[in-house]
């Protein structure tokens, strides 16, 4: 079993756990439909069950945890949590909201012809260059961010990151094989362009044509690629390891 790195613990133990583990969900280390017991994710922690269980309750709550499908032999019984499924339907109504606060974000940053930073295209451009799944999703929500803080509304970054974790497991898995990851930068190069110009209605339509081939490609992905594991314990992807 992998090395975890233990928790110290604080005030914010529980937040840390959730913390830890909303991560390790987001980047896929801890797989769709894998099993989750708050035995093991607490020795592996170096934490008790009750900041393991309380967290767990809030990603619940979130939408990343699951009730796990009843057993063989336990009728009408749950055995524990899993994972929560990525659905193609979820990830749509998420992109609706997403893509309305993009495009407003572009509509108020264009209205002050805002430049911005040329190292947001460059950082995005570079991890697609190497490969590196990680890089280019961290790049890709620092270019939004960029846009939604120079909106000048602290409101439509607050909303949309809200959302972010549930599109960042859905990115990390169609961005392994995606064909289109330099597409993406030459839609946000273009848009970022448009801002910096003034055109707030180009602006806004490059964002909703972004938007929208964003949610139609993940969606395309997950319904032909997922297959949650069934395992009954908790499995790592390939070498990756979680926290």
């Amino acid at each position: 079993m992998a090395q975890l790195l233990a928790i110290t613990n604080s005030p914010d133990l529980v937040d840390q756990v959730y913390r830890v583990l909303l991560d390790a969900i987001s980047t896929g280390q801890l797989a769709p439909g894998q099993r989750l017991t708050q035995e093991e994710l607490a020795e592996r922690l170096s934490v008790s069950r009750q900041p393991v269980m309380q967290a767990l309750r809030l990603l619940k709550k979130d939408g990343f945890v699951a009730d796990a499908p009843a057993v063989c032999g336990g009728p009408g019984k749950s055995r524990g949590l899993q994972v929560a499924p990525i659905e193609a339907g979820w990830i749509a109504q998420v992109y609706q909201v997403r893509g309305a606060l993009d495009a407003l974000a572009v509509r108020l940053a264009a209205a002050h012809a805002t430049r911005l930073d040329p190292e947001l295209i460059r950082r995005g451009r570079e991890a697609v260059r190497t490969g590196d799944v990680k890089a280019m999703i961290e790049a890709d929500l620092a270019f939004h961010q960029a846009l939604y803080r120079a909106a000048g509304n602290p409101l439509i970054e607050q909303s949309a990151l809200l959302h972010w974790h549930h599109i960042r497991r859905a990115m990390g898995e169609a961005l392994q094989t995606s064909r289109l990851r330099e597409a993406v930068w030459d839609e946000h190069e273009a848009i970022a362009q448009a801002v910096a110009s003034g055109d707030a209605a180009r602006a806004e339509a490059l964002m909703q044509h972004h938007s929208g081939q964003a949610s139609e490609h993940l969606q395309g992905q997950i319904t032909q690629d997922h297959a949650p594991t069934t395992s009954g314990n908790v499995q790592l992807r390939g070498s990756r390891q979680f926290p």
